[in-house]
């Protein structure tokens, strides 16, 4: 008795199963949604959730640290309406499952293409993803090439 008591202990403490890459890119990309959601639903204090302790937002500036790109962003979340939104169209994640990047467009306020967002993601030891880079972009939408001069 003592000995199958000892092995339910001991399974009790075997590991859980590792998720799989296409768990784990699932997993992100519904976190990239909800971290998108927060603009949608006008929550600032859940977007800050999303961010690490460490993060970088690039764009006209650098915004370095949780605090630094929460109060930047305060004054996208004021208002009724958002003044833009996105959605990730691409994920991926490391086969070890510590890091994946999102990316896909972003949309002003009337639902009109501006940009497309890339970001970078870690899984922390309680298993929640945690932005830790971010920039936009202008569309990355291919433009014609021009069409060559002919020979002189």
């Amino acid at each position: 008795m003592r000995t199958v008591l000892l092995l339910a202990a001991v399974a009790g403490l075997a590991p859980a199963p590792r998720a799989t890459n296409e768990q784990l890119t699932e997993q992100l990309r519904q976190t990239e949604s909800a971290f998108a959601k927060t603009m949608a639903d006008r929550d600032h204090v859940a977007f800050i959730s999303f961010l690490a302790d460490e993060t970088v937002f690039m764009g006209r500036t650098t915004l370095r640290g949780k605090a630094a790109v929460g109060a930047a962003w305060k004054r996208y979340y004021d208002g009724p309406k958002a003044p833009f939104s996105w959605k990730p169209d691409r994920v991926e994640v490391l086969d070890s499952g510590t890091l994946g990047m999102t990316s896909g467009p972003v949309y002003d306020g009337n639902g009109q293409r501006t940009g497309t967002f890339n970001s970078l993601w870690r899984r922390d030891q309680d298993g929640r993803w945690r932005i830790v880079f971010d920039i936009g972009c202008p569309s990355c939408e291919p433009t014609p090439s021009p069409t060559p001069s002919p020979p002189q």
